[in-house]
């Protein structure tokens, strides 16, 4: 289990991330939601080590996220960060192969190419497997470093806007995936979304941030409602079931 206590970060006299506690419920996925500057990205920087918190702590199964050593930690829990790029000419396969390196160091074994190879079918990026990053649309490469994240196989993967530059289609093959990932082998997802009804289809719970303060943690339909969105977003937002789901209808919304 990953817990966060009175989890602060300052950038100049503003308090990006405010006192944040919680705990993040294993095999489930967890969607960050909230307006622009709320700090999502900020506390998932935090969790995964990307950045030093000002004030509290990060709990990693009971011990502090800063006495894990790098290789450990690397092992139990992956980060896909926001922006993405390598400077070096590789190719889609090792890249992904990449993400064996807490395991393999640069060695290859025939456990190791299992998960690349089960990584790349995940991510249907078999057609690809040979271009090089640097030849891929935007959408193509944050596939590519997905299937990296997926190649690691860590109990824990964390995802800050994994959607970013892709298309509705793909943008619905990877929250699949994760899917997926939660309830066929048990990982536990860490997800900053800014599309909420991607949020709320996908995700078990749900945690709101707000001026960096946490304002709703919970069950997704806890917080899937009118009145949780307004206190997060400061605007009326329709939601209507369908099957089964809860969709936001913020499209033509009066605040």
């Amino acid at each position: 289990m990953i817990e966060i206590k009175e989890l602060t970060k300052r950038f100049g006299k503003k308090n990006v991330v405010d006192k944040v506690s919680l705990e993040i419920q294993p095999r489930a996925i967890t969607s960050i939601i909230g307006p622009n500057g709320a700090g999502k990205s900020t506390l998932l920087s935090m969790v995964s080590r990307l950045l030093d918190a000002d004030t509290g702590e990060v709990l990693l199964d009971q011990r502090t996220v800063k006495k894990w050593k790098s290789e450990e930690f690397a092992k139990r829990v992956s980060i896909l960060k926001q922006s993405n790029y390598t400077n070096v000419r590789i190719t889609v396969r090792d890249l992904i192969s990449f993400g064996r390196y807490p395991y393999s160091k640069g060695r290859l074994t025939e456990e190791d190419k299992k998960h690349v190879e089960q990584a790349i079918d995940y991510m249907n990026l078999h057609d690809l497997q040979d271009q090089f990053i640097d030849e891929l649309s935007g959408g193509q490469r944050q596939r590519a470093f997905i299937a990296m994240v997926i190649a690691q196989d860590t109990d824990y993967v964390l995802l800050d806007e994994p959607l970013n530059n892709l298309d509705m289609k793909h943008s619905v093959q990877i929250m699949k995936i994760l899917r997926k990932l939660v309830d066929e082998l048990g990982k536990t997802v860490v997800i900053v979304l800014h599309d909420i009804n991607f949020a709320s289809v996908y995700s078990d719970r749900i945690i709101a941030l707000k001026n960096g303060k946490l304002v709703k943690n919970g069950p997704t339909k806890e917080i899937i409602n009118s009145e949780s969105l307004r206190e997060i977003y400061d605007m009326h937002i329709p939601v209507q079931e369908q099957n089964g789901c809860r969709i936001c209808v913020y499209f033509n919304s009066h605040a």
